[in-house]
């Protein structure tokens, strides 16, 4: 008899609706995104002047550089550079700098590299890859801190050359950049 009213037991639980089920606690509201900080513009005005300062203190090795005209077949391996399409100009940058940074930005992670790389062995530059740094912490722009990409090996008779090409183009760069941070820290 009990095992008869055992199989009666569950054949009524599972004929029993289920029991009503907790309500379901309210969802937790997303965070807030982090608010973007907005780069101090006169720091990156006095460290862009300092990385004009220094990149005009570098002194070629090779005199016979100084005068050359490098002419390269790889746009592909050519640095970030900044465009008309970049909103680098002073009427754009009044209302919308996101663009013109992120290019800064990308440029000088490059250089950055460039500056870590094989090419400056003979001629390491730690003032310049410190200022470097410094304003890319400032322009980072709540995007942390980007990592150093090492850079394909170069032959030991190319490296004045792509020393030299590069020097020459991060010193266009801060022309630039100087530019743009001299609009915005007035």
């Amino acid at each position: 008899m009990a095992p008869l009213r055992r199989l009666c037991l569950c054949l009524l639980l599972a004929l029993l609706p289920p029991p009503p089920a907790a309500p379901a606690p309210a969802p937790a509201p997303a965070p807030a995104p982090a608010p973007l900080r907005r780069p101090d513009w006169a720091a990156c005005r006095v460290l862009s002047r300092e990385l004009s300062r220094l990149l005009g203190a570098v002194r070629e090795p090779h005199p016979v550089l100084e005068g050359l005209q490098l002419l390269e077949e790889e746009p592909q391996n050519w640095p970030p550079r900044i465009r008309c399409s970049d909103a680098c100009d002073p009427l754009t940058l009044e209302s919308n700098h996101t663009r013109c940074l992120q290019r800064i930005r990308q440029a000088l992670q490059h250089y950055r590299d460039l500056l870590g790389s094989d090419i400056f062995r003979e001629q390491p530059q730690p003032q310049l890859e410190t200022t470097m740094e410094q304003l890319l912490r400032h322009v980072q722009d709540g995007h942390g801190r980007p990592p150093r990409h090492l850079l394909a090996p170069t032959r030991v008779w190319e490296q004045p050359l792509q020393r030299h090409l590069a020097l020459k183009r991060l010193r266009s760069f801060a022309a630039l950049i100087g530019r743009v941070f001299n609009h915005r820290a007035r």
